[in-house]
């Protein structure tokens, strides 16, 4: 069973900075594509971010020079750092662990919530 829980999520002001963390269980986690989504309300979810096994990093146009993302294969657990945030990054952020060969798999974690308001 693969477990995948978020933390780091909160409220803070258009311009600061939060950093999110997924840590996993259960899996080959070096094995594993890990990836950022995000879900706003009334809009559909979208990929902020992505880490391939290797560690290449991958962003959406919106968060490129603001988000970083970086993996720990020691601790199993990647992270998100966001900097100069704003309003329009106000979603529920999700972990996603992904392979497509053996051992393959696809799973999600609860979710956490990142709001932008002053």
């Amino acid at each position: 069973q693969v477990q995948l829980v978020e933390s780091g999520g909160g409220l803070v002001q258009p311009g600061g900075s939060l950093r999110l963390s997924c840590a996993a269980s259960g899996t080959i986690f070096r094995l594993y594509a890990m990836g950022w989504y995000r879900q706003a309300p009334g809009k559909q979810r979208e990929l902020v971010a992505v880490s391939t096994s290797g560690g290449s990093p991958n962003y959406a146009d919106s968060v490129k020079g603001r988000f970083t993302i970086s993996r720990d294969n020691a601790k199993n657990t990647v992270y998100l750092q966001m900097n100069n945030l704003k309003p329009e990054d106000t979603a529920v952020y999700s972990c996603n662990a992904h392979r497509s060969t053996w051992p393959a798999g696809d799973y999600w974690g609860q979710g956490t919530q990142v709001t932008v308001s002053s």
